[in-house]
């Protein structure tokens, strides 16, 4: 049975973690090392499903690497097209000074923006405690305290004003749709299902869009892949426009929504 279709690259990440340096300075330092004790072991979890960013305790997004572990949603590559769609949206200003993120996990989208843009400040929401630990720590751990907040909510319940940028990576897998281990093992149950369609989180978030995006703002959904539509349509009966935005496999991964 295939445990993962990057079972070299998994290799040479655990590698360079039981080694304590990164992949990069390994390859071109330490190719002569000895194995150390504690691959093994590593190789064993892994051989079990879990994921690497478990295994090693971080993942890169953007341009950041996040504190992640049990608890807290690992952050996707595929979830980087939210940024993408802000970064366009944004193009040839100054960018966005107010940025709220619902359902922030480990902060991911969140801090990845405020990287983006250095003037930004910016809110997470996240009523997950153990998601929220790991998104403190993250905002401590990058130097971003003075311009990130982090608090206790479910969704835009605990939320007032309006913000230039607004994302939100909600739970959209539908109740009896079946995932890889690796996911379903590991990932919070919380941060996956969204119902008996997956859409049960965007009709609580989208009827509170018109009053949270700002003028000239947008809000930026993750989506399943065969969800624009649905999704799209929630949009447009909150009186916002809704534009899809695909992934790098060109898999519908965003709907945009503008006044």
């Amino acid at each position: 049975m295939e445990v993962s279709p990057t079972a070299r690259l998994d290799a040479e990440l655990l590698m360079a973690h039981a080694l304590g340096i990164s992949r990069s300075a390994m390859l071109l330092d330490a190719l002569e090392c000895e194995v150390p004790v504690a691959f093994k072991a590593l190789v064993a979890r892994r051989l079990r499903h879990e994921p690497i960013a478990h295994l090693t305790g971080m993942r890169g997004f953007w341009t950041i690497d996040l504190e992640v572990g049990p608890g807290a949603l690992v952050p996707r590559a595929d979830s980087e097209t939210l940024i993408e769609a802000a970064v366009a949206h944004f193009a040839g200003t100054a960018g966005p000074f107010n940025i709220l993120d619902l359902g922030t996990g480990p902060g991911t989208l969140l801090l990845a923006a405020l990287d983006q843009w250095p003037a930004a400040r910016g809110l997470g929401v996240e009523r997950s405690a153990a998601a929220r630990g790991y998104a403190l720590r993250n905002v401590a751990r990058l130097g971003m305290a003075a311009r990130a907040h982090v608090i206790g909510g479910d969704w835009a319940t605990a939320v007032a004003g309006q913000f230039d940028l607004v994302f939100s990576n909600p739970p959209y897998v539908a109740d009896a749709d079946c995932l890889p281990r690796e996911v379903a093992d590991y990932d919070p149950a919380e941060a996956l299902f969204g119902g008996e369609d997956g859409l049960d989180a965007y009709r609580l978030i989208v009827p509170a869009l018109p009053d949270l995006i700002a003028p000239g703002g947008i809000a930026v959904l993750e989506i399943g892949a065969t969800q624009g539509d649905a999704v799209s349509e929630m949009v447009r009966a909150a009186g916002l426009v809704p534009s899809l935005r695909c992934d790098l496999g060109d898999r519908a991964r965003a709907v945009v929504a503008r006044h």
